[in-house]
């Protein structure tokens, strides 16, 4: 039997990655030589251009290697890296977690008889498919998947043709997957998926996620730490908000998908939640459990964004305290709303992620300077690196054992990260 030896790159949010440790499993012990599997993003343009990137740094290492294309942006674009000389298969979000994908795979590259371009409509998936895994690849958090897919259509967003609608995993399936993980040594687990706070929408009892949340902290009682990904503020339901508040084991960390601060934008990206709203949100959460942290993404030059619109949302940064940005300069996607409107010329759109982005890099300053000369929980994460529970980044010792948690005392920062050493 040969050696298999593929190799696996993976772009933008979690769920990729947690695929990308399922095709592994899927593709074990099936004979594959000299594969390259690219898991791309569809987010944003410069998301797509950094794949192409990367498959034609590929190629040119690799020469022999047979190239597959896969997720968010094979699914929306297909078209964009089959015509790439470099490429020799393009799968989407459904194919690519089908065994017998992986089961085939060898056979097409001896052959070379195949459709260049696999890619179904996502939109007719209706359910979820478990897809256990008992480790992720060098990581020493897990992530478990319980949604994929999203009901909303932001007039910015192109991740439903991406992914489908929603859909959920039931709370046992969830529930063993994270046994299994924490069984198998993890003392962190992220839940994941693409709108997470609509999970269990579809199911028939109709359960929330904070429901979720409380049955796994319940039923897995030696796990330490839960974490969940990013969340609409607005849909929080009232079981995941005393979970929040009350939870110790559910981490200080909050990722909120915001993506403004000005109302009509708001309003014009077809969000749900307010600017108000927003901000009673992170207050009450930092009324009663002050140690929580706030990350959120934020996307400037919107197609219409003035001035001060913009004020607006370099503003909500100290109105919600937030500490860790995702800051996101506008990518008109083909194929959503946005893409028709009247856009923001890209130098005031760089100015204005330049500005958030500073305005984010203070907030990191100020908090890191409010939690040095203490010891803090931090998982080790290897490579003399670890994270705290509200996620801040340790320098530590490189020999600390990696997916460990261990009591460190911090004694300064280097502005980003926290030192222990």
């Amino acid at each position: 039997m040969k050696r298999t030896e593929i190799t696996m790159e993976t772009f933008g949010c979690k769920l990729n990655t947690y695929e990308t440790e399922v095709m592994r499993v899927l593709s074990a012990n099936q004979n594959l030589d000299d594969v390259t599997v690219i898991n791309t993003c569809a987010v944003t343009s410069e998301a797509v251009r950094k794949a192409r990137k990367s498959v034609r740094k590929s190629r040119r290492e690799n020469p022999e290697k047979f190239i597959v294309v896969i997720g968010c942006a094979a699914q929306t674009e297909p078209e964009t890296f089959a015509k790439m000389k470099e490429v020799d298969l393009v799968l989407g979000n459904k194919e690519k977690l089908s065994a017998i994908t992986w089961k085939t795979l060898e056979s097409y590259k001896s052959t070379k008889q195949y459709k260049k371009i696999q890619v179904d409509d996502i939109m007719k998936v209706s359910t979820l498919k478990s897809m256990p895994i008992s480790a992720l690849n060098g990581r020493s958090r897990a992530y478990v998947q319980v949604q994929n897919g999203c009901d909303h259509r932001c007039t910015f967003c192109i991740i439903p043709q991406g992914r489908g609608n929603s859909r959920s995993l039931p709370i046992q399936t969830v529930i063993d997957q994270v046994r299994k993980l924490e069984t198998n040594g993890f003392q962190e687990i992220v839940l994941t998926g693409v709108d997470i706070t609509s999970w269990g929408n579809d199911l028939i009892a109709k359960p929330t996620l904070g429901k979720l949340v409380k049955k796994i902290l319940k039923s897995v009682p030696n796990l330490p730490r839960l974490r969940i990904s990013s969340i609409d503020s607005i849909e929080v339901d009232s079981e995941l908000m005393d979970v929040i508040l009350n939870e110790d084991r559910l981490m200080p960390h909050l990722h909120l998908s915001l993506q403004s601060g000005d109302n009509l934008i708001l309003k014009r990206m077809k969000r749900r939640h307010s600017r108000e709203t927003a901000i009673k949100f992170c207050n009450k959460i930092q009324r009663y459990r002050p140690k929580i942290v706030f990350g959120a993404d934020i996307i400037v030059g919107f197609p219409t964004e003035t001035e001060p619109m913009f004020e607006n949302s370099l503003q909500l940064v100290t109105d919600c305290n937030l500490t860790w940005l995702h800051v996101f300069p506008f990518s008109a996607r083909n194929g959503t709303p946005a893409a028709k409107m009247p856009q923001v010329n890209h130098a005031s759109i760089k100015l204005r992620a330049q500005r958030l982005r500073k305005q984010g890099n203070l907030q990191v300053k100020r908090y890191l300077d409010s939690i040095v000369g203490k010891n803090h929980a931090v998982l080790i994460e290897g490579n003399g690196k670890g994270r705290t529970e509200t996620f801040a980044e340790v320098i530590v010792d490189s020999a600390l054992k990696p997916g460990k948690i261990e009591s460190i005392f911090v004694k300064g920062h280097n502005g980003k990260q926290l030192l222990a050493k």
